[in-house]
């Protein structure tokens, strides 16, 4: 189910342009438009998935499955052999500023220790 205003699911759908590095059906990974590091790719799944910690169980699969494509993704723009992070900010305090569930995978520098 997708939702009809959510920027992320009219990408999903084509409505809006944006080039996809990988779409299995499930999960979609594009560029990030503000990118934090040389690579910056959001991987965010076809289904609407608002915060995480209300997700339906079909919804938290599809989150899920965002983890298991970076892995692909990471391999298929070459940034495995240096490392990437992975990141999910959830709700206004952690920063997150779409409210459709997205990872950002982050690589091609050193990145500064979280805490």
């Amino acid at each position: 189910m997708t939702d009809p205003n959510c920027i992320f699911c009219k990408i999903g759908r084509g409505e809006i342009a944006s080039p996809k590095v990988y779409d299995d059906g499930v999960v979609f990974a594009i560029k990030d438009i503000h990118p934090r590091a040389p690579t910056h790719i959001l991987l965010i799944p076809h289904a609407h998935v608002g915060a995480l910690a209300d997700a339906a169980p079909q919804e938290a699969d599809a989150a899920a499955r965002c983890v298991r494509a970076a892995a692909q993704v990471a391999r298929d723009v070459g940034v495995t052999a240096g490392g990437f992070r992975l990141v999910v900010n959830q709700g206004l305090d952690a920063g997150q500023e779409v409210p459709h569930f997205h990872l950002h995978l982050l690589a091609g520098r050193r990145l500064g220790a979280m805490g």
